[in-house]
């Protein structure tokens, strides 16, 4: 059986083709899928070739960990059934190429026990589940410990830094301060401020959490923590890291980076958006069909009015 996929030749090479499905195993189930949305962080270095050395790297490849469809089919011993809706981190679902990570596709065979169900036919913006997830992990570890200090201030107001500042106000945490350099970006904060960072002069920030990816930001945020302080790295980071040890000296500061959510974290998000703790809504400013795929990631990497850009896979 085939499926139409987004396919990464090479780098800043894309098609659409049809790609052999692997059969069906024990516990395994066929998604029909109705949208993908494509990543600005890791499918972006995927992209333009500048991905680090990362576990199943190589081209041609099927990017995505973000959809959305409906079970068609079953195998053997399944808690799904065919017609209920699901969220899919990515899959191995394609014979012939690396699936890193294997979700931009029309149809995915995907293990059952790593989709999670949802309550009804889903949205568009349940895409964003996956990055929910990630935000949410910055702070609870995926239950493997103590959940740590939320931010009192977060670096970037891309989708993942709002949804970092809505799961803080939702868990009745003070508001977070956003730093945003980019103006066409500082606007839609709900129960939050956003700011260039040349406007705020504080230096006593407990936990400063970046979701900008950029590889210089410690230069610029460890001059304005307080004592004993934290700096969390969210974003994902191309180049090396470096810091001044003496302003981290003086202020004896923490540095921690964030890494990939876990389940329970997707379970979490899950649930905050389906009792409609968590709000989705306007984060998703492009959409396009697989066909316009090529001026999609041109606009998803390139317009900086492009918070999230979804593939909609149902034509």
């Amino acid at each position: 059986m085939k499926a139409d996929a987004i396919v990464f030749q090479s780098p800043c090479n894309l098609a659409v083709q049809s790609l052999d499905l692997r059969s069906l195993g024990d516990g395994d189930v066929e998604v029909e899928v109705a949208y993908s949305g494509i990543s600005t962080g890791t499918e972006r270095l995927l992209w333009d070739g500048s991905m680090p050395p990362f576990p199943g790297m190589g081209y041609p490849l099927v990017p995505g960990y973000e959809t959305v469809g409906r079970v068609v089919r079953t195998q053997g011993d399944c808690q799904l059934a065919i017609g209920d809706h699901v969220f899919v981190p990515g899959s191995y679902s394609f014979e012939g190429v690396h699936n890193l990570f294997g979700g931009a596709g029309s149809r995915l065979v995907v293990q059952a026990s790593r989709v999670v169900r949802l309550d009804a036919a889903p949205g568009a913006s349940m895409v964003l589940l996956a990055l929910a997830a990630t935000a949410y992990h910055t702070v609870s570890y995926g239950g493997t410990r103590a959940p740590d200090t939320p931010p009192d201030l977060i670096v970037g107001h891309g989708v993942m830094g709002r949804l970092l500042a809505r799961l803080t106000v939702a868990a009745g945490a003070p508001a977070p301060v956003v730093w945003e350099t980019q103006a066409q970006r500082r606007d839609g904060a709900e129960g939050y401020s956003v700011v260039h960072p040349d406007e705020d002069d504080r230096k006593n920030y407990r936990a400063i959490y970046d979701v900008s990816g950029d590889a210089d930001i410690l230069h610029r945020v460890i001059p304005r923590l307080d004592k004993g302080g934290e700096v969390v790295l969210a974003g994902f980071y191309k180049q090396d890291i470096s810091f001044a040890y003496a302003p981290a000296f003086m202020r004896e500061a923490q540095i921690r980076v964030a890494a990939e959510w876990k389940r329970p974290d997707l379970l979490a998000v899950t649930e905050l958006v389906q009792t409609g703790r968590l709000s989705l809504d306007g984060l998703l400013t492009h959409t396009a069909t697989p066909a316009r795929a090529g001026d999609a990631y041109a606009t998803a990497f390139g317009d900086p009015h492009c918070l999230k850009m979804v593939l909609d896979w149902r034509h």
